[in-house]
């Protein structure tokens, strides 16, 4: 029976496709002799949070996630990213291949708020494989599930991660608002022949603080 073990060797921006996309080099290693035939590999990535430092700015943009830092030992988990399914063709002893990640610059999205928050270093991710192998056995072509254990992990520099959304995104970030606070700013914009959205909101924020004082 095959025995896979996975790694991730590295990751790059995509430059040319229809949404911000990271690519991950994805090397897989057969210990068997065995030929594999096809590979329905589902991939699930997650953000382990713990395993790096967070600075002052840092802690205060991820509040929202976290909480205050004294609260940190308690909240600060691992985070769903994202999962794919990935077909990987025949092969014999190791074969290498691209895994294409999606990305979202909706802060709604919670890996959004974490991604944006952080200003260098590296982001810790760890892949998690499952699915389905097939193989050339003695009985002939036979299937086998691949173990829940196995995984790989991955550090991504977070500059690449801006490098990416500054391509796709060129200073600019995305806000989805509820339809009838949409309408109200609407109204407000167009009441004050403001020119941009951006300048109906730096009014807004404008007014706030001068109320504040």
């Amino acid at each position: 029976m095959p025995d896979l073990d996975f790694c991730v060797e590295q990751a790059a921006v995509r430059p040319y496709a229809a949404a911000p996309t990271l690519q991950f080099k994805l090397t897989i290693q057969n210990h068997t002799p065995e030929k594999i035939h096809s590979v329905m590999l589902k991939v699930q990535v997650q953000i382990v949070t713990t395993q790096r430092h967070y600075n002052g700015q840092e802690q205060a943009q991820l509040l929202e996630l976290f909480g205050t830092p004294e609260r940190w030992g308690k909240t600060l988990k691992n985070l769903f990213w994202t999962q794919t399914v990935v077909l990987v063709p025949a092969f014999n002893g190791r074969t290498t291949l691209d895994v294409d990640i999606p990305c979202t610059y909706d802060f709604d999205v919670v890996s959004a708020k974490y991604f944006h928050a952080l200003d260098d270093g590296v982001i810790p991710l760890e892949f998690l494989f499952s699915g389905t192998l097939f193989y050339a056995g003695p009985m002939g072509l036979q299937a086998e599930q691949i173990p829940w254990d196995k995984e790989a992990a991955f550090r991504l520099p977070v500059a690449l991660w801006q490098e990416m959304m500054a391509h796709y995104f060129p200073d600019s970030a995305w806000l989805r608002l509820r339809q009838d606070v949409f309408n109200r700013l609407f109204q407000y914009k167009a009441a004050r022949s403001l020119p941009t959205w951006e300048a109906a909101l730096a009014e807004l924020l404008d007014g706030a603080v001068v109320g504040e004082r």
